[in-house]
């Protein structure tokens, strides 16, 4: 039979007067749906804080997810407990133990399930913004009064009359250059990792900061007041000093501005730029130091006055000590660190 007449058939194919059906195509198996994957039970915390002084019992937070951080249960905290707002807030391990840091996370520290805290009240706060603004404008405005001679600071026949010698005025532009940079690097450089400070602290340094300039101003500007032995030589080679370091202070800033994106406390090692004022960094860990020293040691032989000599003194022993504490941080958080930086001094300290 020919392929008309299996068609006409309608695909049957005659074969000994029977008829056969044509094979069906294979038809392709059905798919199977994948078998949905049983989702993993979420394990609740139980958060228990406590006074690190009395032990007592402060607060109970149930069902706190394994992935909150400890700002976020300062803030849990917070709201049962409205006095202790989350920056005065010490969150510790320990009674005696130092506080954790608001991005740690409940899960990944050694606690369990139920996990006990321990709170230290901080005090009150001030934000570190308005410590460097009230620390810095109290020196600029006060070297000003003792500048211009304002009445009751020396006798009545002094009051608003102009020195004689001009390294007072190059002083007065010096020091009120210095603070005005570092008011506008307070509000347009610095990125702080830390957003506040406790207020008590604000009265100690302003004591410190508002008592030297004062003691300074009274003697550089004093009616008596001699300058350098070696005169415009000594003047000129300090101000060179002074600029030079103050140049280099605000770019170490800079530096150390571009390691931390807005917002982020990530800490990074400093590492020297294409600024050449940045490539201290190859020596010293903290150069902002070396550089604010530096600079008032110019001031010192610029004016050959005592009192400058000591504050330069006393602000050398604090940066050294600030800088000895980064140094040693900067060691402990990288394996990597360059081992031939020191702290403050190249090679010395």
């Amino acid at each position: 039979m020919d392929a008309l007449a299996l068609e006409a058939t309608g695909g049957k194919k005659k074969a000994n007067g029977a008829s056969v059906a044509a094979p069906l195509p294979a038809q392709p198996p059905a798919k199977r749906k994948p078998a949905k994957k049983a989702k993993k039970a979420v394990v609740f915390f139980e958060v228990e804080i406590l006074d690190a002084k009395t032990k007592d019992k402060l607060c109970f937070l149930d069902k706190v997810e394994p992935n909150a951080t400890i700002g976020e249960i300062k803030s849990m905290f917070h709201r049962s407990h409205p006095q202790w707002y989350p920056a005065r807030q010490s969150i510790r391990l320990d009674p005696k133990g130092k506080s954790l840091k608001d991005e740690d996370v409940l899960q990944h520290l050694p606690v369990g399930t139920t996990a006990t805290f321990y709170f230290r009240d901080l005090g009150a706060q001030i934000s570190w913004v308005t410590v460097f603004l009230t620390e810095y404008t109290g020196p600029l405005v006060i070297y000003l009064m003792f500048y211009f001679r304002v009445p009751f600071i020396y006798a009545p026949k002094y009051d608003f009359t102009t020195s004689k010698h001009w390294v007072v005025h190059l002083a007065c532009m010096c020091h009120s250059f210095h603070y005005v940079k570092r008011l506008l690097e307070t509000l347009f450089v610095h990125r702080f990792s830390h957003g506040t400070m406790p207020l008590r602290n604000i009265f100690k340094n302003c004591t410190y900061y508002w008592g030297f300039a004062a003691w300074m101003a009274y003697y550089i500007n004093h009616p008596l007041y001699t300058p350098p032995i070696y005169g415009e030589q000594q003047i000129r080679i300090a101000l060179i000093i002074f600029l030079f370091c103050q140049i280099g202070n605000f770019s170490i800033h800079i530096a150390l501005r571009n390691l931390r994106p807005p917002g982020s406390k990530t800490r990074k090692i400093p590492y020297p730029t294409k600024n050449p004022f940045t490539w201290i960094f190859l020596l010293v860990s903290c150069p902002n130091y070396t550089y604010e020293l530096g600079s008032w040691l110019g001031f010192t032989l610029m004016t050959q006055c005592l009192p400058v000599a000591f504050f330069t003194l006393v602000g050398f022993i604090q940066m050294t000590v600030w800088a000895k504490g980064k140094h040693r941080s900067y060691l402990k958080e990288f394996r990597d660190y360059p081992p031939l930086r020191s702290p403050i001094l190249p090679f010395v300290l």
